[in-house]
């Protein structure tokens, strides 16, 4: 502890006894590098500790005031069910210290509503609860924030290559846990994707893709609190830190989403984030973020160890920087189409697949039950008149999900059509995109028994088409066929199904 902290003590003792907070159950306390958290019955009160790194000075009052007001202002518009205010711990003449109470203010501390522990993202997704479904409302939770983030006049190149040059800093140090030749090879392969990936980063700082974001956006920093997901302690003490490219902001989540292993969320996560912004620009420096998030964590890691001889955090680390290098060699951009009539489980077996295809986190699922009634402004589960279904209405639902996917393959990424495919000119127009981008496309045909799609039909609850059983029955009456798709055999099991499919895609 330094002399700095020293004169916290007091308030520490102050903030810890239960007696200030009117309780008589312990208060939890949890440090960070940078903060003291008192956990007390339902308030939570956060201070800064009076430490100084090479990266942050918080031994000033001052400072630290400033930055807690800062957090507060941060995080209280999208989380006003947690931040609450600041509140000075002062001393009146007596000695005796108080919230808010006479005399001269010794430390600064946020106020906050306190939640479950249990609800925090990281400890659902280790328990296993962290479904597709919570993971597409990330998407739309990251995507609202980046909407009313202030933008920021920066060179978007200039911000990660100093970032780059940080890390390259810090590694040289680090040889004896990460590896000399691992090392080597990252800074190598990073600067020669930075190199490429620069135009793209200034262009994007010129049309107003960086802004001031969250900064800090992995699974540990969001919180479900009345069914949806809540984003808190963005980072607050360097403006210049928190002023980046949205899609690096977002890449701290996909990144942390796939090194849990968790590919599938990371997927919905980025797909439901470009359904809302259409920023599929920013596929193109997404293998370089997801690098740069995956390394700044194998330095922290690194970092974090009491000694080198901690094999747990050394053996993490190590896994972050081997991803990190995987990110920076991504396959190669490619297209696939999934058709068949009504209740045939394209959606299933795209969803499916996305993950595997293509650059991480996967294809973008691009469906055109969702590109409807996205023209017509409906919500997703909402019915739409017979009149939305008209042959010039279908044309252009194809148009435009033709359109994203050419946006998506031009910015070197993987994208699946999901569509019923029932004319051969659909087809021809899928097949038509990737060979005019010189790219491999695939197409798969679903098909089952009248039955068993009659049966899957009738029994959809909240889903985005409108197709019932008369519509399906159109539909077979058109006499569809695979033609030169790749048929599978949609009866069975979504697992069993998806096998097929990656069979014939040779993904196994």
């Amino acid at each position: 502890m330094t002399s700095h902290e020293d004169a916290q003590a007091a308030v520490i003792d102050f903030l810890k006894d239960p007696a200030s907070h009117g309780l008589s159950e312990a208060v939890v306390v949890i440090t960070t590098h940078s903060a003291h958290v008192f956990l007390a019955g339902s308030r939570a009160y956060k201070i800064k500790r009076a430490v100084k790194y090479n990266y942050l000075d918080f031994t000033a009052l001052a400072t630290r005031r400033k930055i807690i007001e800062r957090e507060l202002e941060l995080n209280a518009p999208g989380a006003p069910m947690i931040y609450d205010r600041v509140v000075a711990i002062t001393r009146d003449s007596l000695g005796q210290l108080g919230f808010d109470g006479p005399g001269e203010a010794v430390e600064y501390a946020l106020a906050m509503h306190r939640f479950a522990r249990e609800d925090e993202l990281d400890c659902i997704a280790e328990t296993g609860g962290l479904g597709v479904g919570i993971a597409e409302a990330l998407g739309v939770a990251v995507a609202e924030l980046h909407a009313s983030a202030a933008r920021r006049d920066a060179d978007g190149a200039a911000l990660i290559g100093e970032i780059l040059d940080e890390l390259a800093d810090a590694f040289d140090g680090m040889t004896e846990v990460l590896g000399a030749a691992r090392l080597a090879a990252f800074n190598e392969i990073a600067q020669a994707r930075f190199a490429a990936t620069a135009e793209l980063l200034d262009t994007r700082s010129r049309n107003g893709f960086v802004r001031r974001c969250h900064g800090d956006l992995h699974l540990k920093n969001i919180v479900m609190i009345g069914g949806r997901p809540i984003l808190f302690d963005a980072l607050e003490f360097d403006e210049r830190l928190g002023t980046t490219d949205v899609f690096y902001d977002l890449a701290f989540l996909v990144m942390d989403l796939l090194h849990r292993g968790l590919p599938r969320q990371a997927n919905a996560a980025l797909g439901r984030y470009l359904a809302v912004t259409r920023d599929f620009g920013g596929l193109g420096a997404l293998p370089l973020f997801l690098a740069v998030r995956a390394a700044i964590r194998a330095m922290v890691a690194v970092q974090s160890m009491p000694d080198r001889a901690s094999d747990g955090l050394a053996g993490d680390a190590r896994a972050y920087l081997d991803q990190a290098r995987a990110f920076l060699a991504p396959p190669p951009a490619r297209l696939l189409a999934v058709g068949g009539v009504s209740g045939s489980g394209k959606t299933t077996i795209a969803a499916e697949l996305a993950p595997r295809l293509g650059p991480n986190p996967g294809a973008v699922h691009l469906r055109s039950d969702l590109e409807r009634k996205a023209m017509f402004g409906a919500d997703p589960t909402t019915p739409l008149p017979l009149e939305a279904y008209r042959p010039e209405v279908n044309r252009e639902v194809y148009a435009r999900m033709l359109a994203k996917a050419d946006a998506v393959l031009a910015s070197g990424h993987a994208a699946i059509l999901d569509a019923t495919f029932l004319a051969l000119d659909e087809r021809d127009s899928a097949e038509g995109l990737a060979r005019a981008r010189g790219l491999r496309f695939d197409g798969l045909w679903l098909s089952a028994d009248p039955a068993t799609l009659e049966a899957r039909v009738a029994a959809r609850k909240g889903d985005a088409s409108d197709a019932d059983v008369a519509v399906l029955h159109a539909q077979l009456a058109r006499a569809p066929v695979a033609g030169n798709w790749a048929e599978i055999a949609a009866d069975g099991a979504p697992e069993v199904v998806g096998a097929r499919a990656a069979r014939a895609l040779k993904l196994d």
